[in-house]
C-alpha cells in the first residue's frame, strides 16, 4: 500500500509528519527526499484546502473587526472586549491547521517550481 509519506519520485518512505508538514503546497520549493535527492511538495488537494481555509479565516477576521464595535451595550459586549484575542487566535489557526492537514491527510507530489541555481 502506498503511504502518504512515500516519495512521489522513488516510492520509498523517506518523509515523516514534521517534514511533510513543512514541505508546503505546489507554489513552495518543497523538501528534499533523503533517498533520491529530488524535491516533493503536498499536492493539489493540499493547495486547494489551504486556499479555502485561508479565505474563510480572513473573512472571519474582517467580520469580527467590523462587528465588534457595534456590540457595545448588547448581550454580545464580550466580543468587543476580546476582539484582538479572537483575531490573533484566528491568525494562529490559519498557520497551524493547514500544516497539520498537510502532515496527516494529503499525498506528496513532485515539486514543479523551478528555482534559479546559485
Amino acid at each position: 500500500m502506498n503511504s502518504i509519506y512515500n516519495c512521489p519520485h522513488c516510492g520509498k518512505k523517506s518523509f515523516n509528519p514534521w517534514k511533510k508538514a513543512m514541505a508546503g503546497q505546489l507554489n513552495s520549493p518543497g523538501k528534499v527526499c533523503m533517498e533520491c535527492g529530488r524535491k516533493a511538495v503536498n499536492g493539489k488537494a493540499a493547495t486547494v484546502f489551504n486556499a479555502v481555509f485561508s479565505t474563510i479565516m480572513f473573512a472571519l477576521i474582517i467580520i469580527i473587526y467590523l462587528c465588534a464595535p457595534k456590540t457595545r451595550g448588547t448581550s454580545m459586549a464580550w466580543l468587543d472586549t476580546f476582539e484582538w484575542f479572537i483575531n490573533i487566535g484566528l491568525l494562529l489557526l490559519k498557520i497551524i491547521v493547514p500544516r497539520l492537514a498537510n502532515a496527516f491527510f494529503f499525498r506528496l507530489a513532485p515539486a514543479i517550481r523551478i528555482d534559479p541555481v546559485s
